[in-house]
């Protein structure tokens, strides 16, 4: 029979798995926009959160703030990259009022980040400190990164339309939530159990959304966007 320490690093594979899966799931919708040169509708929010939720959970999993997380680094210092290239094509293809936004919300997550660092390793000299200040923000950016597609499940409500809504990256966002929950309930760790299960919700509630709007979604005169349905 598998230790409990077992079970919870296979899961933690799993999970780094599905969130590779989850970062490169836009994929499609970038190459979209690097074919048409234009942003169109899509929405740069879920990404530019996504660098900053990276970053956090990078340094959450550091030896020096929660020791044995090595697999939380690993993946979401891959991701912390891959985010950073989706939005440097999301500023390319944007027009000039965007591409401010972009960059303002870059450099105040940048700002933000090194005051954390700072005070996490000049002012917090315990482990269990530095855990609960990094942790308590994680849980903080996850539940963004997580809910910041809202604006696009807004915008399908209205529109009854689910072409600017990837269905991949909303179901790799309802797998990861659900690995990385199992991952935390069985050496419970509340920092990562509370985001990924209210990203589970997120996850759950697009997919339905999807269901409910994936008909009356116009496909006819854009056949790239069926790029970014069920195949």
């Amino acid at each position: 029979m598998l230790d409990p320490n077992t079970v919870r690093n296979i899961i933690g594979i799993i999970g780094n798995v599905i969130s590779f899966g989850l970062f490169l799931s836009p994929v499609p919708t970038f190459l979209r926009i690097i074919k048409k040169k234009s942003v169109e509708q899509f929405k740069a929010d879920p990404y530019i959160a996504t660098i900053l939720n990276c970053a956090m959970w990078v340094l959450y999993g550091l030896p020096f703030v929660h020791p044995n997380n090595l697999l939380v680094v690993t993946i979401n210092g891959i991701g912390l990259g891959i985010e950073i290239i989706y939005v440097s094509i999301f500023f390319i293809y944007s027009s000039w009022g965007k591409r401010k936004k972009i960059a303002l919300a870059l450099l105040v997550e940048i700002a933000f980040f090194l005051v954390v660092f700072f005070v996490t390793t000049e002012a917090l000299h315990t482990i269990k400190a530095r855990t609960i200040l990094v942790g308590a923000l994680c849980v903080a950016f996850n539940v963004i990164m997580y809910f910041s597609p809202l604006t696009v499940m807004r915008m399908v409500i209205k529109t009854k339309s689910v072409k600017y809504m990837p269905f991949w990256l909303s179901i790799a966002n309802f797998l990861n939530g659900a690995c990385w929950t199992a991952y935390a309930c069985i050496k419970f760790d509340p920092w990562m159990v509370i985001p990924n299960g209210l990203g589970t919700l997120s996850g759950v509630i697009q997919l339905v959304l999807y269901a409910l709007y994936y008909n009356s979604t116009d496909w006819s005169d854009d056949k790239a966007a069926q790029l970014s349905t069920v195949p």
